[in-house]
C-alpha cells in the first residue's frame, strides 16, 4: 500500500457530499408542515437549510412557512424526527464515485471518518443501509460532543479518535459550514462541485472558496498522491 506522506487519513460530510440526503430531509420537513396544517416548501427552499444541524434545519422550516410565531421549535422538531425516521434512507441515493472513491482511498491505507452535522441515531443507520459503514473507520455526529461544525472540535476530535495528527488530514466537503471548519481545526479542505452548498449563487459568486474542487471523489486518490496538503487557517 502507498499513501501520500503528507496525508494519513480523509474526514468526509455526509449530507450533499457522500448521499444526496436531501429527497428523505424534504420529504420529512412537508410532512411536519403538513402535520401543522402548513403547504409544502419548494424543494430547493428546504434543501438550503441543510448543513446547520437539525434545530436549524427545522427553525427555518418553519420561519419559511409561516408557522414559526405559531409553532415553537421544541414543538415541531420531535415532529420533524419521527417523520425523518420514517424517510431516512428511502429516497436518497449515494453521489456517483463515492464508493469507489472510499474503496480505493481504503485501499491505499488512508483511514476515514464521516464527520456531519446530522445527529448519531438519523447518521449512523443511513451510513449503514447506505454501505458506506464498510469504509469508514469513526462517525463523528451533530451529538456526538457539545459542539458542531463550524466548531474545530468535531474535527480534531476524529483525528484523535483515528490517531492521525490534524496536519495530516484534510476535509471533504460541500459548504460554507465545512469549509469554516476546517480553516478552524487547521486541516485542508476539497470541494464537491456537485453539494448543496452550490445553491443560492454560491458558484456564480464563489463564495465556496476551498484548497480543491473536485467532481468525484475517484478524483481524491490522484489529487492526495500528486500535491502536498496545505491548510489555509481562520
Amino acid at each position: 500500500m502507498t499513501t501520500n506522506s503528507h496525508c494519513k487519513a480523509l474526514l468526509f460530510d455526509l449530507d450533499g457530499t457522500m448521499i444526496d440526503t436531501a429527497p428523505d430531509i424534504v420529504a420529512a420537513v412537508n410532512r411536519m408542515l403538513d402535520e401543522f396544517g402548513a403547504a409544502p416548501l419548494p424543494f430547493d427552499t428546504v434543501t438550503s437549510f441543510i448543513g446547520n444541524g437539525v434545530r436549524n434545519l427545522v427553525r427555518r422550516s418553519l420561519a419559511a412557512a409561516g408557522l414559526d410565531e405559531r409553532v415553537g421549535i421544541d414543538r415541531a422538531q420531535p415532529v420533524f424526527e419521527r417523520h425523518y425516521a420514517a424517510t431516512n434512507g428511502q429516497l436518497g441515493r449515494v453521489f456517483p464515485g463515492v464508493m469507489t472513491g472510499l474503496r480505493e482511498l481504503r485501499q491505499h491505507g488512508y483511514r476515514a471518518a464521516c464527520v456531519t452535522n446530522k445527529p448519531q441515531a438519523l447518521a449512523a443507520p443511513l451510513l449503514e443501509k447506505s454501505g458506506l459503514a464498510a469504509y469508514l473507520d469513526v462517525l463523528i455526529a451533530g451529538d456526538t460532543l457539545a459542539s458542531m461544525k463550524p466548531s474545530p472540535q468535531p474535527l480534531w476530535h476524529a483525528c484523535r479518535l483515528l490517531d492521525v495528527d490534524p496536519q495530516r488530514c484534510a476535509l471533504v466537503g460541500d459548504s460554507s459550514v465545512d469549509i469554516a471548519a476546517a480553516r478552524a481545526a487547521g486541516l485542508p479542505v476539497f470541494i464537491v462541485s456537485y453539494g448543496y452548498g452550490w445553491r443560492g449563487g454560491n458558484r456564480e459568486s464563489g463564495a465556496l472558496q476551498g484548497d480543491a474542487l473536485i467532481d468525484s471523489f475517484e478524483a481524491l486518490p490522484a489529487l492526495l498522491a500528486r500535491r502536498p496538503l496545505t491548510a489555509h487557517h481562520a
